[in-house]
């Protein structure tokens, strides 16, 4: 039996639906069954393990239904849809990995913490909002939201308008302390969902939620370096990292240097909407603790944390 380890694992949004045309509830819950067979295989190691996830398009569902609905219904603050989306998926994959424990005759508890995690209010994002959010709009649906909402909207190279919102560094998880008590009970812990739900502390110390997503690959990262863990791995679309993605000299990497990747990042190999953030939050993780990061996707999590497969990090 390999060392244990503690563990950290940011699974996307194709753990969670593996199909844009098939997306129902049953849908991501079958989603989150396959990934979280991989991640009992890991925990009846006795690895200790904290998961965290996306949450973009289930998000978008419920800013699209507040949309269908805005004569009848009050709108949802973005907060708030995190908070929803964290409890839903949190639940899904607490049933998955349940079941799954119960075929491998293991008895593991696990656990969803609905995570606040503090934002910086001055945090430069909040002055040039930027990351889109939600499905397409006409611009005299856009429009209304800017001037009943408060929306900030932009216009999307002629396909439509799109919500922007701020993306503020993660700088504090609140509940650490709970995920941590809960480790050390041995349970298995989802927290930090979506990237936690964006709080801004104010000067008496009370929270004060925020409209803004955060990069949950980031707030994972922040997490794992919180926790000291002893691996961090980030689950995508792709078996292993590439250079030159798609073109007929793609190159897939193996081991890698934070130095090289740093390379790779000046150079543009990574994309900034999807690879790049990952690549990011990998280094960041690397340099506090000293300890791997690894990129995979989601039915190779269990060979990657072993070496087998998977794109490693190391310093």
């Amino acid at each position: 039996m390999p060392d244990t380890k503690l563990i950290v694992i940011a699974i996307g949004g194709n753990s969670l639906i593996e199909d844009a045309k098939h997306v129902s509830v049953a849908a991501q819950y079958e989603a989150a069954r396959k990934t979280a067979e991989h991640i009992v295989r890991l925990a009846s190691e006795g690895h200790r393990i904290v998961i965290a996830h996306g949450n973009g398009p289930q998000v978008g569902f419920i800013l699209r239904r507040a949309e269908f609905s805005r004569r009848i219904l009050h709108s949802v603050p973005l907060d708030s849809c995190v908070a929803d989306t964290q409890g839903a998926i949190g639940y899904n994959l607490q049933m998955a990995l349940h079941n799954e424990f119960i075929k491998a005759g293991i008895n593991r508890p696990v656990a969803t913490v609905v995570t606040q995690v503090e934002v910086d209010k001055d945090d430069q994002s909040f002055i040039n909002p930027s990351k889109p959010i939600g499905t397409f709009m006409t611009r005299e649906d856009a429009e209304y939201h800017r001037d009943t909402d408060g929306w900030n909207v932009i216009e999307d190279s002629g396909r439509g308008y799109r919500r922007v919102v701020a993306s503020p560094l993660p700088k504090n998880i609140i509940e650490l302390d709970s995920v941590r008590t809960l480790l050390d009970s041995g349970v298995i812990v989802i927290a930090a969902g979506g990237g936690g739900i964006p709080v801004t502390v104010n000067e008496d110390g009370t929270f004060t939620g925020a409209e803004a997503v955060i990069d949950k690959d980031l707030a994972a990262a922040l997490m794992a370096k919180e926790l000291k863990a002893d691996l961090f791995v980030i689950s995508t679309a792709v078996e292993q990292v590439c250079l030159n993605f798609g073109k007929p000299d793609q190159k897939s990497l193996d081991t890698v240097s934070v130095a090289e990747v740093r390379q790779y990042m000046n150079e543009g190999h990574f994309a900034p909407g999807s690879m790049l953030p990952k690549m990011q939050a990998i280094v960041d993780f690397i340099e506090a603790s000293g300890n791997m990061g690894v990129i995979t996707n989601p039915q190779n999590l269990y060979d990657a944390v072993n070496n087998e497969k998977g794109t490693h990090i190391v310093r």
